[in-house]
């Protein structure tokens, strides 16, 4: 190996990645599946690595995270951590305790559960899948592998995939077989020990994955009456595993709120709590569920591409290149990019955070308008946002925004009832609180919000854990789309606050 670089391996999943010495651990990291809640900015506890093998400085953010004795015991903050050096890290996202709650700082649901063999939980997005493969005895991840779903050259978006499958485009192979190479390299040589694999996803998903029709959903009330659960044999799907194997896609609620929020409102633990609760899954489709143990009400929110720099003319995915957040430093705008590379474009949370600065510098004002002669907002050479691309995102935050006051507004409630928010999803986990709040996007104090990373994959690990299937009762879809209020709600979100 180069004297300039350094090998880390990554347990339990065993994946190993070499980096420049010196350099950070989080774009490696992140693209092994580790998640990074506060984004990276050391303040969350969220992705905690113990130091097996080699040797870590400790920081001031370790010192403020954890106890001595912990810190005795090698754990770190991998968003802080710089390798000099090889290292042997153990992630501690990948850990459940079983009966006795879950090693992570998330509030769950308790995987309480007596199975063997290995199960595989999919997470079916309609942007990027992520699929773990978990020992049942211990709740333990053993592997983890991300694709892009291979629907996408059908479109970016659901309703783009719902015009293709209508057109009589064959839209369900592509998913079942990238799947089932997805599962292939998972599962490599213990195919034999899979007994069981939980797909869970949004409801264009389930019922493209199933071959079922999306023709309901392509017009309002955009309702279908097949949200059941759906099974599968493996040779059905063309998946090599045996054929006692239950391969199954989890229940939707309703409309396009599917088994992916079901999930998270399970690893969130809001159908248990006492106090009001909510989870935001912002993606192309948003999804937002309110409730407590006495119900939950859930909707869904076309937020469009915005979160995930779709339709942003310098826009990119969170890769190596892509300004991931911005801050002010003495009234100028300063970028974090990811791999610390030149800039090459913006992702959402890069978005979120560049909008928010120039609000607060009075470079944007209120009603969205750039307010330099030349209408662009320069964020880091060469990128820059245009005015179109403020629209974007003002469309975005608008629906998600307008459908969590409806949401309030049907249980009788507002925001000061609200005791916890958990933002879901890839870019709920990487968009700064604070600059989500400064956008309207969010309308709470920072204090009550948390990244939860991705509860769809989370819960779906909990409900393979489960003895028997977690039962959550009282759940109430609204559709938005047939609220005569939501036009007025929306037209209002867009504006940025004050």
């Amino acid at each position: 190996m180069k004297a300039d670089r350094v090998r880390i391996r990554l347990e339990p999943v065993g994946a190993e990645f070499d980096i420049s010495r010196g350099g950070s651990l989080v774009p490696n990291l992140a693209a092994q599946g580790v998640e990074f809640p506060c984004g990276g900015m050391g303040e969350c506890n969220g992705c905690r690595v113990r130091l097996i093998s080699g040797s870590l400085p400790i920081t001031d953010a370790d010192s403020a995270a954890f106890t001595p004795d912990e810190i005795a015991a090698g754990w770190r903050l991998a968003c802080q951590a710089r390798a000099e050096s090889p290292l042997m890290l153990e992630c501690g996202q990948w850990h459940m305790e079983i009966l006795a709650g879950t090693a992570t700082e998330r509030p769950m649901h308790e995987a309480a559960g007596t199975k063997s063999g290995l199960g595989i939980a999919i997470d079916v997005g309609t942007t990027t899948i992520a699929a773990q493969l978990i020992d049942l005895a211990t709740g333990d991840v053993l592997g983890l592998e991300t694709m892009l779903n291979p629907q996408a050259a059908f479109g970016s978006d659901v309703m783009s995939r719902i015009s293709a499958a209508l057109e009589g485009q064959d839209v369900t192979t592509p998913i079942r077989h990238g799947l089932g190479q997805l599962v292939d390299r998972l599962a490599a040589n213990r195919k034999a020990q899979i007994v069981e694999v939980l797909l869970v996803g949004n409801t264009v998903m389930h019922h493209l994955f199933a071959g079922l029709s999306v023709e309901p959903l392509a017009h309002v009330p955009f309702e279908s009456p097949h949200l059941e659960e759906q099974r599968f044999a493996a040779g059905e799907l063309r998946w090599d595993l045996a054929e006692n194997c239950k391969i199954r896609f989890a229940r939707c609620i309703g409309g396009f709120v599917g088994s992916d929020i079901l999930a998270g409102i399970i690893a969130t633990g809001i159908a248990q709590s006492d106090g009001l609760q909510a989870v935001v899954d912002l993606g192309t489709n948003g999804e937002i569920a309110i409730g407590n143990r006495n119900g939950i009400v859930c909707a869904s929110a076309a937020a469009g591409p915005a979160f995930e720099a779709g339709a942003i003319r310098m826009g990119m995915r969170a890769v190596t290149g892509a300004v991931a957040h911005v801050a002010l430093e003495n009234g100028e705008l300063q970028a974090s990019v990811i791999g610390e590379v030149a800039p090459r474009g913006i992702c959402g949370s890069g978005l979120v955070d560049a909008v928010a600065a120039g609000l607060n510098v009075g470079a944007i004002n209120s009603s969205g308008r750039i307010t330099r002669d030349d209408r662009i907002l320069p964020v880091a050479e060469p990128v820059v946002l245009y005015q179109s691309d403020i629209r974007q995102l003002q469309l975005a935050k608008g629906a998600i925004a307008a459908g969590f006051r409806l949401l309030l507004k049907d249980i009788g409630a507002d925001f000061s009832a609200v005791e916890s928010i958990y933002l879901a999803g890839a870019f709920g986990n990487y968009v700064q609180i604070g600059s989500a709040i400064r956008i309207g996007l969010i309308e709470a104090p920072a204090a009550i919000v948390h990244a939860a990373g991705n509860t769809a994959l989370l819960g779906a690990r909990m409900m393979l854990l489960a003895d028997k299937d977690i039962a959550l009762q009282n759940i109430r879809h609204i559709s938005l789309a047939a609220d005569r209020e939501f036009q007025d709600e929306f037209a209002g979100c867009m504006v940025f606050p004050e």
